[in-house]
């Protein structure tokens, strides 16, 4: 699976940013889509995620700020965020996940990251 992130950007704080995310795969092949956030120096961390039902979960730092969503016809999906805060300030990547349930199995796919500026 190939990921191809784009929408990264410069914003000011309390401005919004939408990122994308476009899969070379179904994404009904794909057991979850998700994105994180990386500042140097730091962990990669899980910011929202999406499942092929559309159940979503949120990092309580963006939760009521972020919305993540996904468009199946175009394999693609978004990260729509608000109110943005110079500490959202990351790389983000997108992320996709299949699940064999054979064997237990789990593969992360990464995109190569976009970068979100927030200033303050």
């Amino acid at each position: 699976v190939q990921l191809q992130a784009s929408g990264g950007g410069l914003v000011e704080a309390g401005g919004s940013l939408k990122l994308s995310c476009v899969a070379s795969d179904n994404l009904f092949k794909l057991d979850a889509m998700a994105w994180y956030r990386q500042v140097p120096g730091g962990h990669r961390d899980l910011v929202a995620q999406i499942t092929t039902g559309g159940a979503t979960t949120y990092d309580d730092d963006v939760q009521g700020r972020f919305t993540i969503s996904r468009d199946n016809a175009k394999s693609t999906v978004y990260l729509q965020m608000n109110k943005l805060k110079p500490e959202d300030t990351a790389v983000y990547y997108c992320n996709a996940v299949k699940l064999d349930l054979s064997t237990i199995d789990r593969f992360d796919y990464w995109g190569q990251g976009t970068l979100v500026t927030v200033s303050s």
